[in-house]
């Protein structure tokens, strides 16, 4: 085999709209952006499988289901790229199930009965001998069409949706959003498999909601990025996003009117990693400043919202000053 190891996966670049066919060298090829976890699948010549993550780190033992599927579905000496997802009861991808995986030490095999997950082939990049990474992706998606067409509709291992048609591309975008498909990634119709570049595009999906701030990075006087909140049915003020670097004429604005938080502030001193973003446990404590909850700003997000909270940097729209922290929708309701 050419490849015996985890390879760095290529990745995608934001864009803001959805490229019409002709941007592309040799047409654009959409897909629907799942939210999971990307993993590349080793299929060696004896029938074993390796699941390694983006950061080539190991996923066999946090998915064993998806192991199995892998190794009786993908034959030897077969390397595929793509996402493990769960999909919820409702038809909705449940993230937070990932996360749980992610933790679960011993509790992994229960949850693998309880919650099974899938994995979901969008590129292939070695099969029957032939390194095919230089190919184009063209030649690429006929092999993998040829190696997971004939599956079961229910098999655990599926290959990806994709299309030529930019018109389908844009009813995907708008009608899949509800089963939590974040957007788009567009490809190259001639484009090579290029390890660790960003060559591909991804479109993600935003709208605007409303959050109130509860505190701060960097000092009040001179804010860098903010963390917001909303009120639970109970009264009590929840973390619910964290947004990307203010530009400096919202610091100036935002400085002139948050207040420090007063001695009874909800929220603790640090932040557990995951909170605010990210997987729990994946960097440490978000150190920032309480500020008094009366402040209510708008913000666009993408639609990876798990348990009422974003879980992507949301970006700053605009200071709110004609709300009330009442006007903002509770926690749990996205918007």
């Amino acid at each position: 085999m050419h490849i015996r190891s985890p390879v760095k996966p290529m990745l995608a670049a934001t864009v803001d709209r959805v490229p019409e066919p002709q941007a592309c060298p040799g047409g654009c090829r959409y897909e629907p952006k799942f939210d999971g976890f990307r993993a590349i699948a080793i299929v060696d010549e004896a029938g074993a499988v390796l699941l390694a993550s983006r950061r080539r780190t190991r996923f066999n033992e946090a998915f064993p289901e998806v192991v199995a599927a892998v190794a009786e579905l993908v034959p030897p000496a077969t390397v595929l790229d793509g996402e493990i997802v769960r999909w919820g009861p409702g038809g909705r991808l449940d993230f937070g199930a990932l996360q749980r995986r992610h933790v679960a030490g011993r509790r992994r095999p229960d949850l693998a009965r309880a919650e099974p997950c899938h994995y979901v082939a969008f590129d292939v990049l070695e099969t029957g001998g032939a390194d095919l990474r230089p190919r184009p992706l063209r030649e690429r998606r006929a092999v993998l069409e040829g190696l997971l067409g004939d599956v079961p509709p229910a098999a655990r291992v599926v290959a990806a949706p994709q299309t030529a048609d930019v018109a389908e591309a844009r009813l995907w975008f708008e009608a899949l959003a509800e089963q939590g498909i974040e957007g788009l990634v567009v490809k190259d119709a001639d484009g090579a498999y290029l390890e660790g570049r960003r060559r591909w595009q991804k479109v993600k999906r935003r709208t605007t909601a409303e959050g109130i701030v509860g505190g701060v990075t960097g000092t009040r006087q001179a804010p860098e990025s903010l963390i917001l909140g909303r009120f639970d049915a109970d009264g009590r003020l929840r973390v619910v996003a964290r947004t990307t670097p203010l530009p400096p004429a919202a610091r100036t604005e935002l400085a002139a009117v948050l207040n420090p938080g007063s001695p009874d502030h909800p929220w603790p001193a640090e932040l557990p990693s995951g909170f605010a973003g990210g997987l729990y446990g994946s960097h440490p404590p978000i150190r920032y400043v309480r500020t008094e909850p009366e402040t209510v700003v708008e913000f666009s997000a993408d639609a990876a919202v798990e348990n009422g909270r974003w879980r992507h940097a949301v970006r700053y729209v605009r200071m709110r000053a004609e709300l009330d922290p009442s006007d903002v929708p509770p926690f749990g309701n996205p918007y």
